[in-house]
């Protein structure tokens, strides 16, 4: 695992907040010339710590005006059942976040993001319902997101 200094933690907190930043601006608003900035950027994007680079969009602006958390229970818990149960959701493109989960009676978290309650309705009986092994599927509707961020914590411990 690569050890993050004070300057690796600048940079990719600067990045979390925007991903189109020059090279030159990160290098400023850091205090670090270009060329060792740069150098640093791509040792943290070969180590795997920068992932990758995305545009986040506005769900509103593209009328997926439904959020949808779901979770979902498979009726026995053999690796091909889940196996099977991943590589279909991963095919649809309403799913933007799968998680197997504990403590709760479902084996899946899903996030999902729709247009409206009619295609929900046919996402849900006409796709999610129908993969092999699916027994039980619960709804929840997001009224409004409280926290909507991106941006992972860099210093989780320093408030203890």
């Amino acid at each position: 695992m690569l050890k993050l200094d004070h300057y690796d933690k600048l940079i990719l907190s600067e990045m979390q907040s925007n991903g189109r930043i020059s090279n030159l601006e990160l290098a400023e608003k850091i205090g670090l010339s270009p060329t060792p900035c740069a150098r640093r950027v791509k040792r943290l994007e070969q180590s795997g710590v920068i992932k990758k680079h995305v545009t986040l969009l506005d769900q509103e602006a593209l009328e997926l005006k439904l959020s949808v958390i779901l979770t979902v229970t498979m009726d026995r818990h053999t690796p091909e059942r889940f196996d099977n149960f991943e590589q279909t959701i991963a095919q649809f493109p309403e799913v933007i976040e799968c998680s197997i989960v504990t403590g709760q009676s479902a084996d899946y978290l899903l996030r999902v993001v729709v247009p409206d309650m009619d295609y929900y309705q046919a996402f849900l009986l006409g796709r999610l319902t129908r993969i092999d092994g699916v027994t039980g599927v619960h709804s929840s509707f997001v009224l409004r997101k409280v926290i909507d961020k991106t941006e992972l914590p860099l210093e989780p411990y320093s408030s203890r």
